[in-house]
């Protein structure tokens, strides 16, 4: 009898292999029609809604009651409208919403039109709100996608129900309409040819921005290190090391001259270095959040160590860089390195459990079509992630300039902050893959189950002073979300709450002149009792103004006397000078 060939068991796989593959080429077909939002995800959250809504009388009776009294609420209004032209409105917008704050509508009948649409949103949040049995995530989906139809929806967006772009097209003979074609046509332009928005060229690094001077003195297939040049006669022992999110260009913290952190703290009499980021591109595919750690982080600390010997480094770390050196922190203090002088967290997370509205776009169906698709190219795109972004503030990304530039034909001055915010990078497959399970799915770091090395780390290690920054108005990384980083340490730690959002509350120098700005900073001593947020929020005394300098005397409390400049770069331990700053990697497409 013949015997069983050993290829046998390869061609039992050999038919699920082609059939993974198979679904995989439809999951990537699929997710470039609905641009990386998976229909499964969105039709099982709907589902379990509707399920539980129609299996509920008690909420549709209460539904259909507010749907009685909003109606004769609304009807009262008009009546008065009617016979004085002129009465208190039934419905406020929300605090945040700007769309309808203008005079012109409180004419008939804009005034009409738009309590409607606000009513309708209220009675529509009612519904997809409190309904029992429907998972939370579920909700929270529904509740999202339902308040982005009626966004589209409002009237604000059309030319004839905009009483504004109404009186702006009759005193400029049509003109707004004409310029706002011409805008149109112009981004569609700009998208297709992937070139960045207009007035973006006015902000190049290197040229405007990014100018503080410096060079490169290390680069691997992943970051460039950039050291920055001493612009005083002595400088603090310790370096600062500055890793930014690579999802975007490093150089948010060295904007135009007046708003670079790395230039304040350069005159304050501090060694910088900053790590910049490749583009990654299909043959970045198999990059893991290992390799970002290694190649990114622990080499650049290499570097450093050898150009300035002897002395700890001031760590800091803004959004997923935030992330990932926190997991570095732990894992040096695993090891009983003595590497770090301060670790300094901007708007980063290390627990998921409760990250915003970033996690309805996470789920495990959503992640699966992000993975097939991310496999068939290799990364995921920069628009793919600029669209996921803009859904989360569509009123102010989307609509409000879609009404600004199409409507009303006006161009919003281009600023060094939004041009920055359009020059963004793609993500590696394998690491975007790894950063959504073990992070926002799985929530691996905080739960003692993330690994460096092979082996897990544990945030309670870390034996460094924080300073942890978070901001009021962030929808990538809410405050409240950032706090938790006090369950999980017990080093003494600085807080900060400050007013803006992701990007303006971190990127807010004292000459900015916004006297709006305010920041709560409070501090935990080592090993003290644990305070909860709406706790610590009423307790922490408020400042008026930036929060800089607060961290720059932080910095220079945990620091030694100055003394020289350190060399630049050093040639005899294989770091020359590469080149100046702000290198070539910032300027990849």
């Amino acid at each position: 009898m013949p015997k069983p060939s050993s290829g046998g068991s390869a061609d039992v796989d050999a038919p699920a292999l082609v059939a993974r593959q198979t679904d995989q080429l439809a999951q990537a077909l699929l997710a470039g029609w609905t641009h990386g939002v998976s229909p499964v995800a969105i039709s099982l959250a709907f589902s379990d809604w509707l399920l539980h809504l129609h299996s509920s009388p008690g909420k549709q009776v209460e539904l259909i009651r507010k749907l009685s009294r909003k109606s004769l609420r609304y009807g009262w209004y008009l009546a008065l409208l009617l016979q004085q032209h002129e009465c208190p409105t039934c419905i406020e917008p929300l605090p945040g919403d700007r769309r309808f704050r203008g005079e012109a509508w409180s004419r008939w009948p804009f005034n009409a039109m738009h309590q409607a649409f606000l009513m309708q949103q209220q009675w529509w949040h009612n519904a997809t709100t409190d309904v029992h049995g429907v998972s939370p995530h579920h909700l929270q989906v529904v509740n999202f996608c339902v308040r982005q139809m009626l966004d589209a929806c409002a009237p604000a967006n059309f030319p004839l129900t905009n009483p504004e772009v109404l009186d702006e097209t009759a005193r400029s003979g049509a003109g707004n309409l004409m310029r706002g074609a011409l805008n149109c046509v112009d981004d569609l332009r700009r998208g297709v040819l992937g070139e960045p928005p207009a007035g973006a060229e006015a902000f190049t690094p290197g040229e405007t921005v990014a100018i503080t001077p410096g060079v490169v003195v290390f680069r691997n297939r992943l970051i460039e290190l950039i050291q920055y040049l001493p612009q005083t006669p002595s400088v603090h022992p310790e370096p600062v090391l500055i890793v930014s999110a690579w999802i975007m260009k490093y150089y948010i913290l060295d904007l135009s001259p007046d708003r670079s952190l790395i230039r304040h703290l350069v005159k304050a009499g501090f060694t910088v270095f900053a790590i910049s980021w490749v583009n990654p591109g299909p043959d970045e595919r198999d990059l893991s959040m290992e390799d970002y750690l290694q190649m990114g982080i622990l080499d650049a600390m290499a570097v450093i160590e050898a150009i300035v010997p002897r002395t700890r480094i001031h760590a800091t770390g803004y959004c997923l860089g935030g992330t990932l050196l926190a997991m570095a922190g732990a894992a040096l203090a695993r090891e009983r390195a003595h590497n770090l002088a301060s670790i300094t967290l901007f708007a980063a997370q290390v627990d998921f459990e409760e990250a915003g509205e970033l996690t309805l776009f996470i789920d495990h169906s959503q992640v699966a079509l992000m993975e097939d698709m991310m496999a068939a190219q290799g990364f995921l795109e920069t628009r793919q992630m600029a669209g996921a972004f803009q859904m989360l503030r569509s009123n102010d990304l989307i609509w409000s300039r879609t009404l600004r530039d199409y409507l009303l034909g006006r161009r919003a001055p281009m600023t060094d902050l939004m041009a920055w915010n359009a020059d963004a990078t793609r993500m590696p497959y394998r690491m975007h893959s790894d950063y959504l399970r073990r992070l926002f799915l799985g929530n691996d770091l905080t739960a003692g189950r993330c690994q460096v090395g092979g082996r897990a780390v544990s945030l309670g290690d870390i034996d460094v002073d924080l300073f942890a920054v978070s901001t009021h108005d962030d929808h990538v990384a809410p405050w409240r979300s950032v706090y938790k980083l006090h369950l999980f340490t017990e080093s003494e730690l600085c807080f900060v709450l400050a007013s803006g959002g992701h990007n303006v509350g971190v990127i807010n120098p004292p000459e900015s002149g916004f006297a709006s700005s305010s920041f709560q900073c409070a501090s935990r001593r080592r090993g003290a009792h644990y305070l909860d947020a709406a706790t610590w929020a009423d307790r922490a005394p408020t400042q008026s103004g930036s929060w800089w300098p607060t961290w720059v005397a932080w910095l220079l409390a945990r620091s030694g006397r100055r003394r020289r400049p350190p060399p630049v770069g050093n040639p005899a331990r294989g770091f020359p000078v590469l080149g100046k700053a702000p290198g070539t990697y910032v300027h990849q497409r």
